[in-house]
């Protein structure tokens, strides 16, 4: 038998009486875990338990330390160690079949449990919903809990070592037999069977060309991914394999050298292939007896070589093995038996013959994956276990029999009676069959059973449509499943949630003018996290926030201030067209605060309406105000862009936000002891506190707003906090009193149960009660009729005055309403503030200004729209204010809207006080200082300047001046209005696109491809540099790219990565401020294709700065043409040969525009159109497809000669 007790670690052999075996023709194992006996000579320590890991020390950048160890079972031989691929896992199988997790650096135990009888573990792979467990003669998977989802035995007689995943659903398993088998695993059933030469293969790896099977022999073959034929072959070692890696275009193997009748040795070179010119290159001498070999590729292409006593080294494949690059796995006299890499390059793991598990990891925080999922962790157990009685003894105490509770007194569990109300069941019809075959004596009817529902039992009634917040969460996955139901329809159609529907035009076609016909810019709704459009128009129209972000600029990559004041830009600029948030809403995603305080919703969640949108808009509320404050109170400085005013700041680092919505609060906390601790602080909103009903009380009592408001402002509760006094907690009475008041008073109405939506339902009822009784005392006056409009507009039910938007308010509309609209506010010395409501439009008297008194009215409100269709939608109501009108529609007064995303209505302003608790619960409410706006400077300075068109480092370490791409402006070149550039962007996709196949075969696109900007480029468009790109950046993204479009964008992966890229990166904000400069300078951009990347890059760009060549040499109701067929019959070019090039496509459209002028100028409209009729005709006859040929039948338009090369 063969053990490792003769190993000579200083040698570099095995000593002649290992190898018995050899002798008798036995072929030896790759790896120890291959061949069982090798086992079975092994001396384990039973003492492995008491391993001691000494503390990590922190190497240099990329050196490797013991970061932690633990033990799985003592003495078992660890034979497979694997990282999971999906969760911060770490998966080891011993010799008996038993495999342990491990969670995270810190090693945690997650779950154990028996795999195989008998066998010993070999391989484990991990899938996305379980782990495959590879024995001797099966293969296993199970869920990372423990439990088995499927069992799949081998033939007798198969021997089976290693498996590879060749794509998610099939393996391929490998082991010393003459066949590789092919699995599905859906159906759990073998595929195909290949046959390969005998010993067979125990170890595989895979690349985009080839799979490669290592072999006992010694060699390596490289097999064709389809067929799995030989097509190439490696004769690596004369005696054995032990391990091999791929890794781009090198093989790296380590394996046994025959030495005659010595048997066979450890041979420290390791052959390196290129893959390329399939040959050896010079082999790489290691100073270990190397074992398992490993591409570790992260800066550079290192190995890592590791030895079976523990020694670790790594070394550049193409380069000299340094001894200072040793280091040893603290094994304790224990022999490594397996080695794994972590998918982030980050952590290693190994298991030795005594049962442990080292992690080592270049740095003390580590993650075994990039992106990796929550992992679920096992319940823990509550129940105590019972003590053991002695059911013989006499004395046995009968209080440790738990005995059921025999009081009559209520119980701690038992419901309030305020919360519980009887719900009586009403019978249900009788079925029409028996009434019609009934037959009467009398008042008795009788008639025959039909038995079609069991005795004495009746189900429930079901629900009618009611305030019920769990059933707005049930929402159709599919939209087709979302038909509307009139007769169980209560919510208004502008109320309900809006939808873009796309069709093969995609956005074209849609006609956004039926949803707004005000020159307000609305907000598309499909866009991650939109749920806060909203609250984005509530921000936009104020205008102290609109000018304070659009002044605001700073170096952060990510900052709200400055992406909403880009966005407030686009909203300015809109004449009713809608914009999107995307870049915004790009920001918000990788702000930490947001995503702990639960903002960020995944894409499922928005969709099915599982999301909780009232309670989330008023977190999303308390969290922008609060960023905001923070990101504007920064001094100017460094953070400040470079030539970048930022009037708004002070110098005490006060922001606008802390003078608008701030309110300095005084928060006192009094003991029963008598001490009492005050502090100052500054809130920057309230949330509503509603009054407890006591269980006596059986109806609500009624309730002034103010009342309510006041009680929230200044709350007052008991509580238990930490005395200084006591030293211990104690109950306290906290009192929260205001000293000022805010410009703005934002409340949080904290609608989110039952409770408190009936409180609001009743008091609107004691409202419109007292409405009516006023109404009804009054003398009826008589009807006069409307004075005659200049201008009428038919909005859908409602009709208003365009010049004035009066509404006739009745009394009956003032139903559901509970809220003024004018509160008055003060503060005194001897009663603290008092709030009252107001008579809307009246002014104070000079007497009540004096003592400090201001008036509130009501500019906001933010309703949570429950829909059980859709899952319910936010909405907004804002009272648009003079200025406004004035710049957008040149009239001035002032109106309430409905923003519901891209849908924009005036309403009145009863409506917008409104709140119908069936549907329509009130989520924000926003006052506003009468006239506030006159103490803020609304003046707005373009922030923006020459200096973001200078010369800026790359974020990419590899990138090289001398591998630029483009020759940045010179002072002289800087850009004048009417100037042309030349613009392309290449984009990739973040999400793909989802749509669903009805019945009748047609598709229809729920949500489209999200696509981000990944290249920008800018040419100059006239002058002796004409064509020479001044712009060519390549954007950094944080986000995980599912397509890279490489065949339409030219963008390959490690391009946008600033570890790896030899582009020019750098930030989509440093971008974007170049593109906004040259589109506030006034230059015309020339493209091919620009609607859709200015849309992608997040500007609008007015119609006179944009020259599109699609639509230059396009016909109407004609098709679009591509860029390369335009080229290629204008200009004789064939461009977009294998990929796009954005340098190229810029340059040709450039030229394209030139060649329309020049044919406009020849001859006019008329042969500019015969000419495109003729550009028709020939794409027709070639099915618009451009000849092979590198020069075509085309028009044969000269290049122009000013465009340079680069």
């Amino acid at each position: 038998m063969m053990n490792f007790d003769g190993l000579d670690p200083g040698m570099g052999e095995y000593s002649p009486s290992l190898h018995g075996t050899l002798d008798a023709g036995l072929e030896p194992s790759m790896d120890p875990h291959l061949n069982p006996n090798l086992l079975q000579g092994v001396e384990l320590d039973p003492e492995g338990l008491a391993v001691t890991v000494p503390e990590s020390v922190h190497l240099m950048e990329g050196m490797f330390s013991e970061l932690h160890s633990v033990v799985s079972e003592v003495g078992i031989p660890v034979t497979a160690t694997h990282f999971d691929l999906q969760e911060e896992m770490l998966w080891m199988g011993n010799h008996r079949g038993h495999v342990t997790s491990f969670f995270g650096p810190t090693m945690g135990r997650h779950s154990s449990f028996q795999v195989h009888a008998t066998d010993d573990i070999r391989h484990i792979q991990s899938l996305e919903t379980g782990v495959l467990f590879l024995s001797k003669c099966n293969l296993k998977c199970y869920t990372r809990g423990g439990l088995v989802m499927f069992d799949y035995p081998m033939e007798e007689g198969a021997d089976m070592h290693s498996l590879l995943m060749t794509d998610n659903n099939t393996l391929l398993m490998g082991g010393l037999q003459n066949y590789v088998a092919e699995v599905d695993l859906n159906t759990v059933q073998e595929t195909q069977k290949f046959t390969v030469e005998v010993p067979g293969v125990a170890i595989m790896r895979q690349t985009s060309r080839f799979f490669f099977c290592g072999h006992t022999s010694g060699k390596v073959t490289l097999r064709d991914l389809r067929s799995f034929t030989m097509e190439h072959e490696f004769d690596a070692f004369s005696g054995s394999l032990s391990d091999f890696d791929v890794h781009g275009n090198l093989l790296a193997a380590c394996g046994f050298s025959s030495r005659g009748l010595n048997g066979m040795a450890c041979d420290r070179f390791l052959m390196v292939y290129d893959l390329r010119m399939m040959r050896a290159v010079t082999p790489l001498q290691v100073h270990v007896d190397p074992l398992f070999l490993r591409f570790i590729p992260t800066y550079t292409s290192r190995l890592a070589i590791i030895s079976q006593t523990g020694q670790c080294q790594f070394c550049e494949p193409t380069g000299l093995a340094n001894m200072a690059d040793i280091f040893h796995v603290n094994t304790v006299g224990q022999l490594l038996m397996s080695f794994d890499v972590s998918s982030s390059k980050q952590a290693l793991a190994f298991g030795d013959s005594g049962g442990c598990v080292h992690l080592w990891s270049d740095a003390p925080e580590v993650s075994f994956n990039d992106y990796s999922r929550e992992t679920d962790f096992a319940l823990p157990c509550l129940v105590d276990s019972l003590p053991q009685l002695d059911w013989n003894h006499d004395l046995l105490p009968l209080s440790l029999i738990p005995m059921p509770l025999t009081s009559t007194e209520p119980l701690l569990s038992d419901w309030p009676t305020a919360l519980a109300t009887p719900s009586p069941r009403r019978a249900p019809p009788v079925d029409p069959e028996i009434l019609r075959t009934m037959k009467t004596v009398g008042f008795i009817g009788y008639a025959a059973n039909p038995r079609t529902r069991p005795r004495n039992q009746v189900p429930y009634k079901i629900k009618d449509v009611e305030l019920d917040y769990d059933s707005y969460n049930q929402v159709p996955e599919s939209p087709i499943g979302r038909d509307e139901e009139p007769h169980l329809y209560m919510v208004p159609k502008k109320y309900r949630k809006v939808t873009i529907k796309y069709s093969k035009l995609g956005l074209e076609d849609f006609d956004f003018k039926h949803y707004n016909r005000t020159l307000f810019a609305g907000l598309e709704p499909h866009i991650p996290n939109a749920y806060c459009n909203c609250m984005i128009q509530v921000l936009y129209f104020l205008e102290p926030i609109r000018c304070l972000v659009q002044n605001h600029l700073c170096q952060k990559e990510f900052c709200l201030a400055c992406e909403l004041g880009f966005l407030f830009h686009m909203l300015d600029l809109s004449r009713g067209d809608p914009c999107q948030a995307s870049n915004f809403l790009r920001a918000f995603r990788t702000i930490p605060e947001a995503s702990a305080l639960g903002l960020i919703l995944a894409d499922s969640d928005e969709q099915t309406g599982k999301a909780r949108l009232g309670r989330l808009i008023q977190s999303w509320n308390r969290f922008i105000l609060t960023q905001l404050h923070q990101e504007t109170q920064e001094q100017e400085g460094p953070q400040a862009y470079r030539g970048a005013s930022s009037s708004s700041l002070g110098s005490s680092g006060e922001s606008v936000i802390g003078k608008l919505f701030g309110c300095e609060v005084e928060n006192s906390s009094l003991c029963r002891c008598g001490k009492e601790t005050v502090r100052s602080s500054l809130t920057l909103l309230f949330t509503m506190h509603y009054p407890e009903q006591s269980s006596q009380e059986k109806t609500i009592k009624e309730y002034d707003f103010a009342e309510i408001l006041k009680k929230s402002i200044c709350l007052e509760q008991s509580t238990q906090a930490w005395c200084e006094n006591c030293e211990k907690y104690q109950p306290t009475v906290q009192t929260r009193n205001i000293r000022c008041l805010p410009d703005v008073l934002v409340i949080n109405c904290e609608v989110n149960s039952a409770k408190e939506a009936e409180f609001w339902k009743v008091q609107a009822e004691y409202a419109f009660s007292k409405v009516m009784q006023k109404e009804a005392m009054e003398p009826a006056k008589p009807k006069e009729p409307p004075p005659m409009p200049s201008e009428w507009c038919l909005d859908g039910e409602d009709i208003c005055n365009m010049d004035g938007f009066t509404f006739d308010t009745q009394a009956e509309d003032l139903r559901h309403v509970w809220i003024p609209l004018t509160l008055k506010m003060s503060i005194s010395k001897n009663q603290g503030l008092e709030i009252s409501s107001w008579p809307e439009g009246e002014e104070l008297s000079a007497a009540e200004e004096a003592e400090g008194a201001s008036l509130y009215d009501l500019v906001v409100t933010v309703p949570h729209v429950l829909d059980a269709r859709t899952g319910g939608n936010l909405i907004a109501h804002i009272k648009v204010g003079e200025t406004y009108h004035q710049r957008k529609e040149g009239v001035t007064h002032q109106q309430w809207y409905l923003f519901n995303d891209f849908l924009i209505e005036p309403i009145d302003k009863t409506e917008a006080a409104q709140f119908d608790i069936s549907w329509k619960v009130p989520a924000i409410l926003y006052y506003a200082k009468r006239n506030y706006h006159t103490k803020y400077d609304l003046r707005i300075k373009n922030p923006i300047d020459a200096s973001v068109l200078l010369t800026e480092a790359s974020l990419a370490r590899k990138q090289r001046k001398s591998h630029a791409t483009f020759i940045p402006l010179m002072v002289s070149e800087m850009p004048q209005a009417g100037d042309l550039v030349g613009l392309d962007a290449e984009f990739v996709t973040l999400n793909q696109e989802e749509a669903e196949l009805r019945s009748d075969g047609t598709k229809s696109t729920i949500k489209p491809s999200q696509m981000s900007v990944a290249r920008i480029t800018c040419v100059r468009g006239q002058g002796p540099n004409e064509g020479v790109p001044f712009i060519d950046d390549y954007i950094s993204t944080q986000e995980q790219v599912v397509d890279y479009l490489t065949q339409y964008s030219g963008i390959k992966p490690g391009d946008l990565d600033a570890k790896i890229s030899s582009k020019h990166l750098t930030t989509l904000k440093s971008t974007y401020l170049k593109l906004r400069f040259l589109i506030d300078t006034g230059v015309r951009f020339v493209g091919h294709g620009l609607q859709k990347d200015f849309r992608v890059i997040n500007l609008l760009v007015l119609k006179d700065q944009v020259i599109d060549t699609v639509y230059l040499f396009h016909l109407p109701r004609k098709r679009m043409i591509s860029l390369r067929f335009l080229a290629w019959y204008f200009l004789d070019l064939n461009i977009q040969g294998e990929t796009h090039d954005s340098i190229e496509d810029a340059r040709t459209a450039l030229q394209l525009y030139r060649k329309y002028l020049e044919l406009s100028h020849g001859g006019g409209s008329d042969e500019v159109r015969k000419i495109l009729k003729g550009l028709y005709e020939k794409g027709r006859q070639l099915d618009w497809k451009v000849p092979d040929s590198d020069t075509g039948d085309g028009q044969g338009a000269a290049v122009f000669p000013s465009v340079m090369g680069l």
